[in-house]
């Protein structure tokens, strides 16, 4: 058993790296079906599940890399965006959003009906918290937590769902969103707009011609892992002084405006920031995924089942609306991410699909900080009445 934090860092970009040199060295139909970053996250699901290492001696390593990792790869990856472009996707990116919204809180109130039996009837609390955190985020569901007066006992239920479910909801959506052109062909959606900002972003970094070099790499290093600790130092000042958001939420919006600014400047002309945000982006991936172990399922199974429950209604709802409205794949999962995971997964998810995408991801989670609170106790209230 690994307790060695660095070790356990070591490990899993070891194994990311080995995933991406098998699809580019050996042309496995494998990696048709699950591509790398699916692979990356399974794998290291089950390594936790095997116990390949000690989760508690290895927290600090996880605690002090993840979203300092993460922040460093919106930095980087926003360095290839033109914010004036990804603009034009408005409309049609708050219609997904909200659909998303809408099916989540409809699939709590349809589990708990379902459920309430086996999971008692004052389980609507617990699920309002969580419902709280699936439409906006942790600070959401404390939000709703002293809202509704809960017991630390039920939050205690909804922290496991909120592990387990999200977790394997996270990989499905990786797996997903790969399908994205055979679904949108198949849907008859329309993506010219998405189509437009994406090839137009990705041609404004194909046109910078410019040499990889070590020097242009250590800047770019340099420059996101500066503003990724500036960024935390601001966030946690931020958050002293105006509460209405947590820290890490704060520290993204700053994060965003460095990156937004970089971007116009010549740093965002330098060679390398999409080599460097993927090796980032795989090396978070791994980083989540090691910390949900499988085990887990055995706790309160109930109401895992529950949680599923939520996440299946929401899915064929959210089918069923993509395939009147015609959304695309991308916008579809985006906006589900975003609503269930926040601000720290759904860039994740927007820039699997296209680095220049992330600024997509991020927007749409921060307005699920906004009606995550309102919206959570709202729904809470329905349950409490059925």
């Amino acid at each position: 058993m690994i307790t060695n934090g660095f070790t356990y860092v070591a490990v899993l970009i070891c194994l990311a790296a080995a995933l991406i040199t098998l699809e580019k060295k050996t042309g496995w139909k494998l990696f048709e079906f699950l591509p790398p970053v699916v692979l990356i996250y399974l794998l290291a699901m089950l390594l936790c599940t095997a116990g390949t290492w000690d989760m508690k001696e290895t927290k600090p390593a996880y605690t002090a890399l993840k979203n300092s990792l993460t922040y460093t790869m919106v930095f980087m990856m926003l360095l290839r965006c033109d914010i004036r472009k990804v603009l034009k996707l408005g409309p049609r990116m708050l219609l997904g959003f909200f659909s998303a919204s809408l099916t989540i809180m409809v699939g709590f109130i349809g589990a708990f009906t379902i459920m309430k039996g086996v999971i008692g009837d004052n389980a609507w609390m617990g699920l309002g918290a969580l419902c709280g955190s699936w439409l906006g985020g942790s600070g959401n569901m404390v939000a709703v937590q002293a809202a509704l007066n809960i017991s630390e006992a039920d939050m205690g239920y909804a922290l496991v769902i909120d592990s387990i479910d999200y977790s394997i909801w996270v990989m499905f959506l990786l797996w997903l969103i790969q399908l994205a052109p055979k679904f949108n062909a198949w849907n008859k959606a329309d993506t010219r707009t998405l189509d437009e900002v994406s090839r137009g972003l990705e041609e404004d970094a194909a046109a910078n011609k410019a040499p990889i070099t070590m020097q242009s790499l250590l800047l770019l290093l340099g420059s996101a892992l500066l503003t990724a600790a500036i960024g935390t130092n601001v966030g946690v000042t931020l958050n002293s002084m105006v509460p209405f958001l947590d820290k890490a939420t704060w520290t993204i919006l700053f994060i965003t405006v460095m990156g937004l600014i970089g971007a116009i400047s010549p740093l965002g002309r330098t060679a390398g920031s999409a080599e460097l945000s993927n090796m980032l982006l795989y090396s978070v991936i791994a980083l989540l995924a090691s910390r949900a172990s499988l085990l887990e399922l055995a706790d309160a199974p109930y109401w895992i089942l529950t949680g599923f429950i939520v996440l299946g209604i929401h899915f064929t709802l959210m089918f069923i609306i993509a395939k009147v409205l015609k959304l695309d794949m991308f916008t579809a999962c985006v906006a589900s991410l975003a609503n269930i995971g926040g601000t720290a997964s759904a860039p994740v998810l927007a820039g699997s699909y296209s680095g220049s995408l992330v600024p997509v991801g991020i927007l749409m989670a921060l307005l699920g900080y906004v009606i995550g609170t309102p919206f959570g106790i709202l729904t809470a209230h329905i349950m409490e009445m059925l």
